[in-house]
C-alpha cells in the first residue's frame, strides 16, 4: 500500500518535499536578524575571487520558533558529535563587511 492510500493517524501532518526543493541550497554564511515580532535568517553562499554574494534562502521565524530551532539543532549537533567527534570552530574567520544595521552571524 502507498503511502498516500494509508490512512493518516489522528494529528499527524503531511509534508511534502517538491524535488526542485529536495536539493537543498548550499549556504556558507548566515544572518540573522530580528524585530520583536519575527527572526529573519539569510542564507548565503561566498565564493572565494568573487566581489558579490547572493541571499540564496531567507527564513523568516517567530520567536517561538527561533528558540525551538536552536533547541533543536543544538540537539542535532550534540548527535553529530557523538557519532563523528567534536565539530572544530575554527577562530579565524574571514573579515566579512557587512553595512546591513545590526545583525549576528552564525
Amino acid at each position: 500500500m502507498s503511502n498516500q492510500n494509508k490512512p493518516k493517524k489522528e494529528g499527524q501532518l503531511n509534508i511534502e518535499l517538491p524535488d526542485e526543493i529536495a536539493e537543498g541550497t548550499y549556504s556558507n554564511l548566515a544572518i540573522i536578524n530580528h524585530s520583536v515580532s519575527e527572526f529573519v535568517l539569510d542564507f548565503i553562499s561566498i565564493m572565494p575571487g568573487r566581489p558579490k554574494a547572493k541571499v540564496k534562502s531567507r527564513i523568516v521565524l517567530t520567536p517561538q520558533h527561533a528558540k525551538r530551532l536552536v533547541k533543536a539543532l543544538a540537539d542535532n549537533v550534540k548527535k553529530f558529535e557523538q557519532q563523528h567527534g567534536e565539530i572544530k570552530d575554527y577562530d579565524k574567520q574571514p573579515h566579512i563587511p557587512m553595512n546591513f544595521g545590526p545583525t549576528g552571524q552564525a
